[in-house]
C-alpha cells in the first residue's frame, strides 16, 4: 500500500503549471508554482514544520509548549498543522487586515487567534509582532518562533522550492518571482537558483504602498502606506530578507494584484489570493520583454478560498472601489443598480396590457421607457412616455387602448456577462438594453446607468 504517514509529509513537491490565456501576447514560457496544493493550502506549510523542528532540535520547544506567531494567517496554519501532528498549543496575533477566512480557520484547527489594530505602527506595544514578542516573554512555556528572522524560514526554501524549480524546469527557469512578506521564500529559492546559476533573475513583487522597494531603491526605510493585499510587504526589513540577491522590486497596486486573482480564477482555474495575482501581474510584466525561450516562474501562494469575503466578493471590490471596468459585467452591473434602491430588477408590461396602466407604472416609478413582454416573457416590443402622452392627448379614450396598438420595436438584448464596455457601445445605438440570463430577461441598462463607466 501507499500512502502518507501523516499530514506533514504531503508538504512540498507542488507542480508547475503552465499559464496559456493570461499570457496572451507573450512569447516566453510563464510558470506558475502552485504552493496551494500544499496540504494547508500556502507555501508557509514549509516554513511551519521547519521552525517547529529546529525549535525542537535546539531544545527551546519543550513537550506541550505554546507555540505563539504574529501573522496573517498562512503560517499560523502552517504552524498549526505541525502542532496538532506534535502535541503543541497555538496562540496566533493577527490585525483585523487578516481575511474572515483565515481566522476561523485557525480556529477550527484548535488554535487561539488574538486580534490588534492594522493601523498600529511597529514601534508600538500594539503593533502585532511587538505584542506576540511580549505574550511569548510572559507566558509559561512559551515561544515565538519569529518566521521574519529565523534562519529556519528561507532554509527550507534552499532546500525545498528552489531544488524543485531548478528540477522542475530542468535547469532552464530564467527569472523567478516571488513576494516579500518575511522574505523567506524569495531569499532561500533565490540563493539555491543563483548558485545553480548566478544569470537568473529574481525578481520581488511588492505592494505599493510598502517600504521594502523605496528601501531597496535608496538605502532609506521611509514609512508604509496603507495596502490591501495581505501577508507581503512590510514597515521594516525582516533579517530573512536578503535584498542583495534580489535583481529588481517591481510596485503592483491593490486594484491590479485582484484584478489578475480574480482572472486567474476564470481564466486558468487556478483560485488563489491577492498575493499571488500580485506575482502574476509582475511576471506577466517581465514576460512581456523577453524571448521566446526565456522561462519564468512565480509562486501561487496560496488558495483563492480565504478571500472569499474579500477580492473574490463583488460587493467587497465595490466598497473598496475596485471593480475592473473592463470585466465590469452587466449582471453586475445591475445588483449594484438595485441594491439600494426601491426600484424592482424588471419593471415591464405586458402585451395585454392597457395604457393607462403603463402610464401609471411609469408615474410610480420615475421612468421614461419600458420593454413589453409576451406572456411567455420574452421581449415584444417597447413604449417611451412622451409616445404614450401623445396618444392620451389626442384622445382621452386612449387610456383604455391595449399597449400593443402603439408599442415600437423591442429594446436590443444582451447576455447578463456581456462588459459594461460592450454595453456602452449598444448604448449609442439605443436608449435602453435588456439583459438577459439564461432565456429569461432579468433587467433593462440605461444610458444613464452606465455613464460613470463611459
Amino acid at each position: 500500500m501507499k500512502y502518507f504517514a501523516n499530514i506533514l509529509e504531503m508538504i512540498g513537491s507542488t507542480p508547475l503549471l503552465r499559464l496559456n490565456h493570461v499570457t496572451d501576447g507573450i512569447q516566453a514560457t510563464v510558470l506558475a508554482k502552485m504552493e496551494s496544493r500544499n496540504p494547508g493550502g500556502s507555501v508557509k506549510d514549509r516554513i511551519g514544520i521547519a521552525m517547529v523542528e529546529a525549535a525542537e532540535r535546539e531544545g527551546r520547544l519543550q513537550p506541550g509548549g505554546l507555540i505563539i506567531e504574529p501573522t496573517s494567517g498562512n503560517t499560523g496554519i502552517g504552524l498549526a498543522l505541525a502542532a496538532k501532528i506534535k502535541g503543541y498549543r497555538c496562540l496566533f496575533i493577527m490585525t483585523e487586515k487578516a481575511s474572515t477566512e483565515r481566522v476561523r480557520y485557525l480556529r477550527a484547527m484548535g488554535a487561539d487567534v488574538m486580534i490588534v489594530p492594522s493601523a498600529a505602527k511597529s514601534s508600538s506595544p500594539e503593533y502585532y509582532f511587538n505584542t506576540a514578542k511580549r505574550l511569548a516573554e510572559e507566558l509559561p512555556n512559551a515561544i515565538m518562533l519569529n518566521q521574519y528572522d529565523n534562519p529556519s524560514n528561507p532554509d527550507v526554501h534552499y532546500r525545498t522550492t528552489g531544488p524543485e524549480i531548478w528540477n522542475d524546469t530542468d535547469g532552464k527557469v530564467t527569472h523567478f518571482i516571488a513576494g516579500m512578506g518575511t522574505g523567506g521564500t524569495i531569499s532561500g529559492t533565490a540563493k539555491y537558483l543563483k548558485e545553480k546559476n548566478p544569470n537568473i533573475k529574481i525578481i520581488a513583487a511588492d505592494p505599493l504602498g510598502s517600504s521594502i522597494k523605496s528601501f531597496k531603491d535608496t538605502g532609506r526605510l521611509v514609512e508604509s502606506l496603507p495596502y490591501l493585499v495581505e501577508g507581503v510587504g512590510q514597515e521594516r526589513i525582516p533579517g530573512n530578507l536578503a535584498l542583495p540577491l534580489v535583481d529588481e522590486v517591481l510596485n503592483i497596486t491593490d486594484k491590479e494584484s485582484f484584478v489578475m486573482a480574480r482572472r486567474l480564477a476564470r481564466e486558468e482555474g487556478i483560485f488563489c489570493g491577492g498575493s499571488s495575482g500580485m506575482n502574476v501581474v509582475a511576471a506577466l510584466r517581465v514576460a512581456k520583454l523577453l524571448p521566446k525561450d526565456a522561462v519564468v516562474v512565480a509562486i501561487i501562494c496560496d488558495t483563492g478560498e480565504r478571500y472569499l469575503t474579500k477580492h473574490h466578493s463583488d460587493d467587497w471590490l465595490k466598497q473598496n472601489n475596485m471593480i475592473d471596468v473592463d470585466r465590469m459585467t452587466l449582471k453586475m452591473l445591475l445588483e449594484e443598480k438595485h441594491s439600494s434602491k426601491t426600484l424592482p430588477p424588471l419593471v415591464s408590461v405586458k402585451t395585454s396590457s392597457l395604457i393607462k396602466e403603463c402610464l401609471d407604472l411609469m408615474n410610480k416609478y420615475e421612468i421614461s421607457s419600458l420593454p413589453v413582454l409576451d406572456e411567455a416573457g420574452k421581449p415584444a416590443g417597447s413604449v417611451r412616455d412622451n409616445r404614450l402622452m401623445a396618444k392620451v392627448l389626442e384622445d382621452r379614450n386612449a387610456l383604455d387602448a391595449s399597449i400593443s396598438d402603439v408599442m415600437e420595436e423591442s429594446m436590443p438584448v444582451l447576455d447578463a456577462q456581456t462588459d459594461v464596455k460592450e454595453a456602452i457601445e449598444r448604448l449609442r445605438q439605443s436608449p435602453s438594453i435588456l439583459v438577459g440570463d439564461f432565456g429569461r430577461i432579468i433587467g433593462i441598462v440605461s444610458r444613464h446607468d452606465v455613464l460613470r463607466y463611459a
